[in-house]
């Protein structure tokens, strides 16, 4: 057999990177080196390589793909490769995106490894570096005492993973559910970044922590716990689980992750209607189990990067959220997030720009969750382009813009990006806000009867806190529907 011995530069610099390889030998058959690290997830299998690789095959045709995040071309090579001997090849990797020359700095919010994941070390490294994030954010969880491998971290800020350019937090993710699926009724999820202690519980409720455990306290309580300690809290897996509504109405989040790990279309819906409540919730995004898809939030700063102008974007609400286009928003010439001054009315300017490695065939223009402006990209779509429409406004509302591709990345995810909102304010509350806060009062009354006759608790004190709790969410959106 052959020896193939791969080098992978930047093309730019020249210099060795760290990157995910395929390589498949004339056979069609997948190969990397022993002991090799393979990206977890679905699509196209990799190993991680850290500047160079070998592996053995033989005689024809190997096949190698390399990539590097969602800012590198991937890169193909066809090599010729004899029946024994040594084939060196020199793979160069173009970068096509440099945001943080505009202050944008991508980071995934979500991630954890799980007891089956033996070098969890040597992953968190290749992962940080190969994926070119400038935050990585792992969390602790606790479901049941099983042995989760992201667990063994200490909470905080791990300063062998953390450079001037990068940041590895260890922070938290606390949650309930009240049935066997992590997905069915119950509280939520909440993501605890920035944190110094752990907040406990982390997991509450017989399913997730013991036989006799109490659905207690509500997240909110812990959310309080981690703002108290200069957390950031973030709601994950979107409005699934019924304290979303009350946790948004109540001030107790500072953004909200969508499409973590994959993307779904109803998740829309409840993002929008939360937003056309007035209630102000970031995008943002992460890929939960390891890093098996290509989501991550770009978060603009102020100012130079550091983890505290990154979450100070995140809170403002100066977010996009991609796996692989890079997009901005102005709206009156204003950046995401801004709040537009429009005394009793007026004219909005909105205007899309975007680039992408892999085309763009659609960009829409969406206000109070409805697209007011659509442009497709016919010829097989657009790499780069710039989208424009006008918008009258004469009550209060939002705006933001998404784009999606038919081309589907290595993970075998369909492409997008969507930014968080910009703000208008015309001193009159929009149209669609009362049905959307009705659409949230019928689910706390759904709510409701679930910890009157479902949950478990210790006390009836403890009831009684909860129940109180959801009714003071209740009050708000009762005045909204008002």
């Amino acid at each position: 057999m052959a020896t193939l011995h791969g080098t992978i530069v930047d093309a730019a610099t020249n210099e060795p990177i760290d990157a995910k390889v395929h390589v498949l030998d004339s056979g069609g058959g997948y190969k990397s080196p022993a002991g090799a690290m393979q990206k977890i997830g679905p699509g196209t299998p990799f190993f991680f390589a850290n500047g160079e690789f070998t592996v053995h095959v033989g005689r024809g045709r190997a096949d190698i793909l390399v990539e590097r995040g969602t800012e590198y071309r991937p890169r193909r090579v066809v090599v010729e490769t004899p029946a024994a001997g040594v084939v060196d090849v020199e793979i160069p990797i173009e970068r096509w995106h440099h945001p943080q020359q505009q202050h944008w700095y991508p980071g995934n919010t979500h991630i954890h490894y799980d007891e089956n994941e033996k070098r969890p070390d040597d992953r968190l490294g290749l992962d940080c570096s190969v994926e070119g994030y400038n935050v990585t954010c792992v969390s602790v969880l606790d479901r049941r005492q099983l042995p989760y491998a992201s667990n063994k971290y200490p909470i905080g800020v791990m300063n062998e993973f953390t450079t001037a350019h990068h940041v590895l937090d260890i922070g938290e993710e606390n949650r309930h559910y009240g049935d066997k699926s992590p997905w069915g009724f119950g509280y939520g999820h909440v993501m605890f970044l920035n944190i110094r202690n752990l907040v406990q519980p982390v997991s509450r409720g017989h399913t997730l922590a013991g036989q006799f455990d109490p659905d207690y306290p509500p997240l909110c309580f812990c959310c309080d716990d981690a703002r108290d300690q200069g957390g950031i809290v973030i709601w994950c897996h979107n409005g699934r689980g019924m304290e979303a509504p009350i946790a948004a109405a109540l001030g107790k989040l500072d953004a909200f992750n969508l499409f973590d790990p994959f993307w779904m279309d109803p998740e829309y819906d409840l993002w929008y209607k939360l937003l056309n409540c007035g209630l102000r919730l970031p995008a943002s995004t992460g890929t939960d189990w390891f890093v098996c898809s290509n989501n991550r939030v770009y978060v603009q700063t102020e100012k130079e990067f550091s983890y505290e102008s990154w979450i100070d974007g995140m809170k403002k609400g100066r977010t996009y959220i991609t796996n692989g286009p890079a997009l901005d928003m102005r709206v009156n010439d204003a950046p995401i997030g801004s709040t537009i001054p429009l005394d009793g009315g007026g004219k909005l300017e909105v205007e899309l720009s975007f680039a992408s490695h892999y085309p763009v065939v659609g960009a829409e223009i969406v206000a109070d969750g409805v697209v007011v402006h659509r442009q497709g990209f016919g010829g097989g779509g657009a790499r780069d382009g710039v989208v424009r429409c006008e918008l009258f406004a004469e009550r209060d509302g939002w705006a933001a813009a998404r784009l999606w591709g038919d081309a589907r990345d290595s993970f075998n995810q369909s492409i997008f990006a969507h930014t968080s909102p910009t703000w208008f304010h015309c001193g009159r509350p929009p149209e669609s806000r009362p049905e959307a806060a009705r659409f949230f009062l019928d689910s706390i009354d759904e709510s409701l009867k679930w910890i009157d006759r479902v949950g478990r608790y210790n006390t009836d004190e403890q009831r009684e806190d909860v129940r109180d709790l959801f009714r003071r969410g209740r009050e708000i959106y009762g005045g909204l529907a008002g």
